[in-house]
């Protein structure tokens, strides 16, 4: 059934969809990687892709920026179209000093600045986390292949531009890196009784006034996908 943001059919979409922000990025993902491709959903221009990866039944789907957008696209998935397993494919900003240009980040859970659990009314404050067996997986693709990669808590957070400032004071919580999408993602598995992993590129380092160029993005985000399809 056709939703208000996927104009798809149930079926249509494989049990395991790998998640960019960017919509063109899906579109890249899916003609570069994938076999006997088709566009299921157009709408809004935030496409999706259905295809073959080593004989196996893959989608791709754009998410958008922010949780608000991460929480429709996820929650449309899960909850419609039989999907299982999420994995978000994507950028961050390194936070932790030990964190460096291009190097993995895969984020065990997701610390939050944003309201968006205030929609399950819980008595209390929930830890948004990844699904263990897609985390060890990934971890055990990075140690086969010597990436540099980190494992351990991530900030999603609602602002790109933050007057406040606020990046130092969760480098002190250990803080590996900060996006803006995985803790809607890891809370909308939770609820629905699905699985999710956030895996992402380092292309900047606020706190130390260095990023990557767009050749370099590039290049390295194939490293983050090709973990990330070997894990489905």
């Amino acid at each position: 059934m056709a939703t208000p943001h996927i104009n798809a059919e149930r079926g249509a979409v494989a049990e395991t969809v790998l998640m960019p922000g960017d919509p063109l990025r899906a579109e890249f993902i899916a003609k570069t990687y994938l076999e006997n491709v088709v566009c299921y959903t157009k709408v809004r221009n935030m496409f999706g892709f259905t295809g073959e990866y080593k004989g196996k039944k893959v989608s791709v789907q754009g998410s958008g920026m922010g949780m608000p957008s991460m929480g429709i696209y996820s929650h449309e998935l899960f909850e419609y179209f039989g999907i299982e397993r999420i994995i978000r494919v994507g950028t961050a900003g390194a936070v932790s000093e030990n964190v460096n240009l291009l190097d993995v980040v895969i984020g065990q859970a997701a610390c939050t600045n944003s309201n968006y659990c205030a929609t399950y009314s819980l008595p209390g404050t929930f830890a948004p986390i990844a699904d263990f067996s897609l985390l060890a997986a990934a971890a055990d693709y990075a140690e086969r292949e010597k990436t540099p990669y980190h494992i351990g808590n991530i900030l999603s957070s609602d602002v790109f531009y933050d007057d406040s400032q606020t990046l130092a004071q969760w480098q002190k919580m250990n803080v590996l890196a900060v996006e803006m999408e995985a803790a809607a993602l890891y809370a909308n598995a939770a609820r629905l009784g699905k699985k999710a992993l956030t895996v992402l590129t380092v292309s900047d380092c606020p706190l130390r006034g260095l990023a990557t160029t767009s050749e370099e993005r590039e290049k390295s985000f194939t490293q983050v996908l090709e973990l990330a399809l070997s894990i489905i």
